[in-house]
């Protein structure tokens, strides 16, 4: 687990630096070009710089191991991360989104928009592998940090798309209000990505359920559970960061000793951690199992069986996250 907090920080350092050379680059663009389209795309640009620096701090602090201030680590700092880089993303673009407006009755004069199109060009070409490379390590490594950087830089790419569109129709047509026009429609854009990137950090600091994992994981379990697997209630999922806490409990015969009920909590945690690597936490309590069990057990030599097996229930998310052992009426 430590090592995919490591790996994440490394990544999260090398976007740093290369934003850094990509900053220069589109501050030249815009000095040259003086075009308010341009001037968008640097000072959202800017934001990607400090969220770089902030992704890579919080990576560093997440890497730290437990201690015993904080018992689940310290994953919880990369929603703080996200949430300042959506933060700054909203403001940014709002002020770029008035000064645009400005500007579409104020027009100015634009120059060397050729010098200016092959820079934001060259630009746009390297953020779009280095945000895809980002989201692709991210989800591998289940960070969100290094999520929010790669949306954020792919969002900079697609904006970047448009404004070098815009640049050429200006060069060739002169049509100078396209320049405000494209600054308006993008920094609309950024706004509207930025809140998707406040959101789901909101929802993280707030352990809020995310129903898609939720549902993965049970249909899983649910296709590998054995005849001792009675039932899976009271599940649950906290993230930290790359790490997932699960607490759950399992429904056992009940009559199965200390030792024989926490082999079947050893296979389902085997289970977990084969599918999302190390990157997860298990916490299994184990319930015995009741006469009304009977009707859903699958356990075909059950030496204390009450009931006839009726039905077999079918593991989801309306019944696994409720805490309630699974019946029929």
């Amino acid at each position: 687990m430590l090592n995919k907090s490591i790996e994440n920080y490394q990544f999260q350092k090398s976007i740093f630096y290369i934003t850094i050379v990509l900053f220069i680059i589109k501050i030249s663009a815009w000095y040259v070009t003086q075009s308010i389209s341009v001037l968008t795309d640097t000072l959202e640009y800017s934001i990607n710089v400090i969220a770089s620096l902030v992704g890579m701090y919080s990576l560093k602090l997440s890497s730290k191991p437990r201690d015993e201030n904080h018992p689940y680590g310290h994953g919880k700092v990369e929603f703080l991360s996200s949430t300042l880089e959506g933060t700054l993303m909203i403001f940014t673009s709002l002020i770029i989104l008035v000064e645009a407006i400005y500007h579409l009755s104020n027009r100015q004069e634009l120059q060397k928009l050729d010098y200016g199109i092959y820079l934001v060009a060259f630009t746009g070409l390297i953020n779009y592998f280095m945000g895809t490379y980002a989201i692709a390590k991210g989800k591998k490594n289940n960070s969100l940090a290094l999520i929010a950087s790669g949306k954020h830089i792919i969002s900079d790419t697609y904006a970047t798309i448009g404004i070098v569109l815009g640049l050429i129709l200006i060069y060739f047509f002169k049509l100078s209000w396209i320049d405000s026009v494209i600054a308006i429609v993008f920094s609309i854009i950024i706004i509207i990505s930025g809140y998707k990137i406040l959101r789901a950090s909101i929802a993280g600091i707030m352990d809020e359920a995310d129903k898609t994992l939720l549902t993965q994981i049970i249909s899983l379990l649910d296709g590998e559970k054995n005849e001792n697997w009675i039932d899976l209630h009271n599940f649950r999922i906290i993230k930290y960061g790359s790490i997932m806490h699960i607490d759950c409990h399992l429904t056992v015969p009940y009559y199965l000793n200390v030792h024989e009920a926490h082999n079947e909590i050893d296979k389902l945690e085997k289970f977990v951690k084969n599918h999302f690597e190390d990157n997860v936490e298990l916490f299994v309590h184990t319930d015995g199992c009741m006469d009304y069990s009977c009707k859903i057990c699958t356990k075909k030599d059950c030496p204390v069986r009450k009931h006839e097996f009726q039905q077999k229930i079918e593991w989801n998310l309306k019944n696994v996250i409720s805490n309630s052992k699974h019946r029929i009426d």
